[in-house]
């Protein structure tokens, strides 16, 4: 068994086509929202995420109104393609349509289906957030991975949302305020939330928590300034909440 899918989403953001090009189709623009490091080099679309190390050939590349690229189809027809349209509009603005489509194996592939599709919601807000905030900065990707959480995510979320001082519910625009050891106090706003995915904005950073699919908490945040390797601090931080 297995499904088909397609998961189209769409915005409207105060950036030139140029720029959305530049975040869509490009290693360093890719790492300022993405997830991970990510290179786009001889046809072919690099990322690693942890131990997730997906390629995927580019099949459409036409700056900057269409951006297309695809994973290998595996044995079992499992396969994931990317396509972004762009187009400019009136006053600087631009319109960013993602479609998100491939073909999930087996008989849990609604679980699976779930998952991706609450964690390309979050991808998506954060490349809008990105083009909204801090379009043309160049950011770094910071990828920690916390112990396991076993079956029990209801726990996991309401000890990370009373980390951060929000409610169990939170929405876009909630206030945030914490500070993990060795690092400065990060005050910022909820920016987006999904019974799967937090993102927090700041003047300088993204910040993203997400329920992995290997069952720990991840971080996948995007440093916008010059901090250092903040990797240990958040590490420490996510082996504190969840270790219990």
């Amino acid at each position: 068994m297995g499904e088909s899918f397609e998961l189209p989403q769409e915005a409207t953001v105060g950036a030139s086509p140029e720029e959305v090009w530049a975040a869509i189709a490009t290693g360093p623009g890719i790492d300022s929202w993405f997830m991970g490091r990510n290179e786009v080099a001889d046809g072919v679309v690099r990322t690693v995420f942890g131990q997730y190390t997906p390629e995927s050939t580019v099949t459409t590349s036409e700056p900057p109104a269409r951006f297309a690229h695809t994973s290998p189809t595996a044995e079992d027809g499992r396969f994931v393609a990317f396509e972004f349209l762009v187009e400019g509009r009136d006053q600087g603005s631009t319109t960013l349509r993602m479609v998100a489509s491939g073909f999930l194996p087996g008989d849990d592939w609604e679980t699976e289906f779930e998952a991706m599709s609450l964690g390309l919601e979050m991808f998506f807000a954060t490349l809008v957030a990105y083009l909204t905030h801090f379009s043309g900065r160049t950011a770094t990707p910071v990828t920690e991975f916390g112990p396991p959480v076993a079956a029990d995510w209801p726990r996991a979320w309401a000890v990370l949302y009373g980390e951060l001082g929000i409610a169990d519910h939170p929405k876009a625009g909630d206030p945030v305020r914490f500070t993990p050891a060795g690092l400065a106090p990060i005050d910022g706003v909820v920016y987006f939330a999904n019974a799967q995915t937090l993102g927090v904005r700041t003047p300088d950073a993204i910040y993203r928590f997400l329920q992995g699919i290997g069952g720990s908490m991840v971080a996948a945040h995007h440093l916008y300034t010059g901090t250092g390797d903040q990797g240990p601090a958040w590490h420490a931080w996510l082996d504190r909440l969840f270790s219990a």
